[in-house]
């Protein structure tokens, strides 16, 4: 069996979906991916259709390393300077 991977062909109503969920399920395997509703509409398809189209998970760190912005410019302050604290108890004393 393919799947064909078009736009859903027809679009069913919620009330149809939930009647006919068996047939959808047949046809979103035999046909191709099935919508369902109008004004917010979702597809069905099969799982494995989805894994192979799903991006595989990635780590944090690895995320993050690879969407840094990258090209820009940035200036970094000075910190070498003996400048006050803001916010620090320690200066004020007793």
């Amino acid at each position: 069996m393919t799947i064909q991977q078009s736009e859903p062909r027809r679009v069913w109503t919620v009330a149809e979906a939930k009647a006919r969920l068996s047939e959808i399920l047949r046809l979103a395997e035999s046909e191709g991916p099935q919508r369902i509703g109008t004004r917010r509409s979702f597809i069905v398809v099969p799982e494995r259709v989805w894994q192979d189209r799903a991006p595989e998970p990635m780590p944090l760190g690895q995320w993050l390393v690879e969407n840094v912005p990258r090209g820009t410019n940035l200036d970094l302050p000075d910190r070498s300077s003996n400048r006050p604290i803001p916010f620090n108890d320690e200066d004020d004393g007793p």
